[in-house]
Parts: C-alpha cells; sequence; structure tokens
C-alpha cells in the first residue's frame, strides 16, 4: 500500500511541477485581435488634381506603384513610345531589382516623375495591424523607416529627392498622417482604382482607366508583367490618348487630397 501510495505520488510530480512553471508564451510581431480592436481607424484618402474644365479635353494623372518584381514593359514601353507623362512611386526593393527601368527613366524625364513608395512595401500605420495580410510598420520609427528609406534609395540609385509619398495599400492613420506631413511630403491619394492592385483582368482594367474623368488621379501597378491586368492599362492609355486627354504628372498641376495630406 505504501509503495503504491508513493508511485502515485511520483508520477503526479511532473504535472504540479508543469502547471506552477508553465513554459514561457512565444514571442511574435504579428498583429493580435487584440491589436487590431484598439487600432485606430485607417483612412484611404482621395486626390484630384485641378481639372482643365475642358469637355474634349480632360485632365488625367496617371500614377503607378512599382512595388517589388520586375517591371511590366508592357506598360513602360507604350508610355515611352505614346510619350505620355506619368508619376511613378518606387519602392526601394523595386529599384534595386530594375537598374533598366531605372535608366529608362531617367533618359526620359520629361515624362516621368519618380516618387517615394517606402523602403520595403509595409503600410505607413503606426501601430501593429494588418491590411490585406500586410503587416503595417508598426510604430512612429518604423513609420519614419519606411518613409526615409525610400527616399535614400532615389538619391542612392541618381533619382531626384522626393516630394511625395504614397505607402502600402494607400491606408494610413491620422497620426501617421501627420509624421509623414513633417517629414516634409504630400501624400498621394488617388480618385481612380485602375486595376485593382493588378488583379482585375484586362477588359475591367481597360474599361476602368478608360473612362477617367477630368482632374481623376488614376492608381495602377508597373511591376506585374505576369497579370493580366497590365495589358488592360497599356490599351486604356492608347484609349485615353485618343480621347484627347491632357496627361499631367503631379508635380505639374495643383491637386488637393483627403484627411490633411495635402494641406
Amino acid at each position: 500500500m505504501r509503495r503504491a501510495l508513493l508511485t502515485t505520488v511520483l508520477l503526479l510530480l511532473p504535472l504540479t511541477a508543469s502547471a506552477q512553471n508553465p513554459p514561457p508564451k512565444q514571442v511574435t510581431n504579428q498583429p493580435t485581435a487584440q491589436d487590431a480592436v484598439h487600432a485606430p481607424k485607417l483612412v484611404e484618402p482621395q486626390l484630384h488634381v485641378s481639372r482643365s474644365g475642358n469637355a474634349v479635353r480632360p485632365r488625367v494623372a496617371l500614377t503607378f506603384d512599382a512595388c517589388m518584381g520586375q517591371a511590366d514593359e508592357r506598360i513602360l514601353s507604350t508610355l515611352v513610345r505614346e510619350r505620355i507623362p506619368a508619376t511613378i512611386f518606387v519602392t526601394a526593393r523595386w529599384l534595386k531589382k530594375n537598374p533598366q527601368s531605372v535608366a529608362i527613366f531617367l533618359n526620359n524625364l520629361d515624362l516621368f516623375e519618380l516618387e517615394n513608395h517606402g523602403q520595403n512595401h509595409v503600410p505607413a500605420v503606426d501601430v501593429p495591424v494588418s491590411i490585406y495580410g500586410i503587416a503595417a510598420a508598426g510604430s512612429p520609427e518604423a513609420v519614419r523607416q519606411e518613409v526615409a528609406g525610400g527616399a535614400d534609395a532615389m538619391l542612392a540609385a541618381g533619382l531626384a529627392p522626393p516630394r511625395w509619398f504614397r505607402g502600402s495599400t494607400a491606408k494610413y492613420d491620422p497620426s501617421a498622417i501627420r509624421q509623414i506631413r513633417e517629414m516634409g511630403y504630400r501624400i498621394a491619394g488617388y480618385s481612380l482604382n485602375g486595376d485593382g492592385g493588378s488583379l482585375l483582368g484586362a477588359t475591367v482594367t481597360e474599361k476602368r482607366i478608360a473612362a477617367a474623368k477630368d482632374g481623376d488621379v488614376v492608381l495602377a501597378h508597373i511591376n506585374q508583367p505576369t497579370h493580366a491586368a497590365g495589358e488592360g492599362v497599356a490599351r486604356a492609355l492608347l484609349a485615353l490618348k485618343r480621347r484627347g486627354v491632357e496627361f499631367v504628372r503631379l508635380s505639374d498641376v495643383d491637386g488637393m487630397g483627403d484627411d490633411n495630406t495635402t494641406q
């Protein structure tokens, strides 16, 4: 009887120790559900350029995000061949992988305005949330590094100092907007989502962009050469030109953005 009691006590000892000394929690930088509950409301600012007021010659600003990956030559070659001005938002990651496209931009500065899309393509939000599955910068320090790192990479590539910034996902929280503005940037929203993050089909993309109105700022992508959307973008550029559209870069005319992004 005494031996059985001793055996039972010995068997229970590991369980008791485990309860008193639970294994350490795994530390992770991933956003949690609690983070999301306490996150401020995010905004996705709109931006329009000043209208031409001419019904037969509407004014449109084409803006393209070069997030990562390779250049979409279908779009880039159309812009160069047709002499269509555009504003290109580049990340440090994209610049590093596409020196030949950077050379094309530098050889066509009458067409292209290069602006800051960040260092690592993380959303410029200063709390730890996830947007479209992408973890945000997560702190004011990380937002500053995302913006400043993108600008440093542009200067290292021989590009002019940027004056506009557009963050990954084009979403921000108000405090990050204030911080970026204090760094000297205007924040580029948009009024027409042309390609749905480059995930739309060619026909839908073409129809969306070809329908741009006077004062629209079009957002599309120039870094997904394998996506069907790029074909639709290229066709839409030709359609807009046939319409007599006046193409402008963001630096060419006045622009007005929501949520204190340009004022």
